[in-house]
């Protein structure tokens, strides 16, 4: 645990217990605030995928650093609980499935295919050590980076400039207890030792869609309860039904515009009691396990915000500035800690950005070109606006949309779900935001955060040339039809 502690001196001081990876950096204090052995440049409290960027970048620019981390483990939830885990069983449960139900018809016949579970999770487990052994063995050849020590002592550490990046946690449904073996967290979702007969997915956000798609290709009968009216936590109105549609057809059920009043263990099932949003009759359904998977909260617990007085805000963010700087000045903070989207790839942008701002005065994030991406199958992706926004801003705007049926590379490999939606302004051409459902979108989606961030216009990429055979060609026969009303191939 840390926590930042009240002191009349300048510069802001930080006591550690149980802190994190390697070793003790300052000696054992009486008094935290009075006695140090090194003052530091930079403190960074955190090191997930904003702080341990932070870090980096900031002994790479010479400065002298600490980051202190909680766990025994450098990467934060993302490299620990988080996207590196999911991923793993992400792609793992998709082959099992690929092999169980459509290799056949590709000319590949495999029999007698058995679900391994435990080699499953050794894969998973294998993926995150690998990664967060790789984080340490960055800070080793950065510039001069210390990591407070898991060795249950007290001591201080003295730095010119602090940032918080303690990142967030799963948000809670009052009145039902996570015990991550039957209600289980994302973290416990992922640990389970058995497939469920049945599973309840509380919340149709990113996290509940690919948590529940993996258990749902591994054999578990899952049912997705959400309280609106339509899936994916903000995606463009039009990808969301086609997504709910795909989803369905793989066998996901869905309660939508629903929401659940409680949750109890009974035996070896759970009771989830739900009733339609705008009230009605209420039902009772059961399940093996339920996930509860509603958002996460900024973590901020035994902090101290309050020993210093930052300023958070009524869910718990941490104020801060267009400088990352907090109501005092020398302590900043970035990643979901404060406001924003959640997610590990804008953390790290911040943590780049923060650390060039305390270094050199300048640093920048450009908020629009933040791509959000869910890893199912087919995977979503977008970045900048979509028209709901656009209409809600009263932007004139015009659509280029490409399917990928008519794109010969997801033709030939028999995958070819979903489409590319560019939405371009009306008068001056310039791509305000790309959506793209179907094969490889996570890894497409750069294409359209880069042209977001430069200002290209869809006759930009529409007259750039892209490899044929590939899927990116279905991006820019969308960019063709936004600019010039047609397409190639289409």
């Amino acid at each position: 645990m840390f926590r930042l502690v009240g002191t009349k001196a300048s510069l802001s001081n930080i006591a550690i217990r149980h802190a994190a990876v390697k070793s003790v950096i300052a000696p054992v204090s009486s008094q935290l605030f009075r006695f140090y052995n090194t003052e530091y440049d930079v403190v960074v409290i955190g090191g997930g995928p904003g702080g341990y960027p932070a870090a980096i970048k900031a002994a790479q620019q010479g400065l002298k650093v600490a980051c202190i981390e909680k766990r025994g483990s450098l990467g934060g939830t993302c490299l620990n609980v988080g996207c590196i885990p999911s991923k793993a069983m992400l792609n793992n449960s998709h082959i099992y499935h690929e092999t169980k139900h459509s290799l056949k018809s590709r000319g590949i016949e495999v029999s007698d295919v058995k679900l391994n579970l435990p080699q499953m999770h050794k894969a998973r487990v294998k993926a995150i050590t690998g990664l967060t052994k790789g984080v340490e063995f960055l800070f080793k050849n950065a510039n001069e980076i210390a990591v407070a020590g898991l060795d249950g002592s007290d001591s201080a550490v003295r730095g010119k400039n602090i940032i918080i990046a303690t990142g967030s946690e799963v948000t809670p449904i009052p009145g039902i207890e996570i015990d991550e073996k039957r209600i289980v967290s994302s973290t416990g979702a992922l640990e389970l030792a058995q497939v469920p007969k049945k599973m309840v997915v509380i919340g149709a956000g990113v996290i509940g869609l690919e948590l529940g798609s993996v258990w749902s290709r591994l054999g578990a009968e899952v049912t997705v309860v959400e309280y609106l009216d339509a899936i994916g936590a903000g995606m463009d109105p039009e990808l969301a039904k086609n997504f709910h549609k795909l989803l369905s057809k793989q066998g996901l059920k869905f309660k939508m515009s629903t929401k659940v009043n409680g949750a109890k263990v009974n035996g070896d099932t759970v009771q989830v009691q739900i009733e339609p949003s705008k009230g009605g009759e209420v039902e009772t359904i059961e399940a093996d396990a339920v996930l509860v998977s509603i958002g996460r909260r900024p973590y901020t617990a035994g902090l101290g915000l309050e020993n210093v007085g930052v300023e958070v805000d009524n869910r718990g963010r941490v104020v801060i500035d267009s400088e990352f700087k907090t109501n005092i000045p020398n302590i900043r903070c970035i990643g979901d800690v404060t406001f924003g989207p959640m997610l590990a790839h804008k953390a790290e942008d911040e943590g780049f950005a923060v650390s060039e701002m305390i270094a050199t005065g300048h640093g920048h994030v450009n908020y629009d070109a933040i791509p959000s991406v869910i890893y199912t199958h087919p995977e979503v992706a977008w970045v900048g606006k979509n028209e709901t926004q656009l209409k809600e801003e009263g932007v004139k705007y015009k659509i280029g949309s490409f399917p990928f049926v008519a794109n010969s590379r997801a033709r030939t490999n028999d995958d070819s779900d979903g489409l590319v939606k560019v939405i371009a302004d009306a008068e001056t051409d310039r791509i305000l935001g790309v959506h793209i459902i179907g094969p490889n979108a996570g890894e497409m989606i750069a294409e359209g955060v880069l042209a977001v961030e430069y200002g290209a216009s869809a006759e930009d990429v529409g007259r750039t040339c892209h490899a044929h055979p590939t899927l990116s060609e279905a991006f820019r026969e969308a960019c063709l039809i936004a600019s010039f009303g047609q397409a190639i191939n289409f």
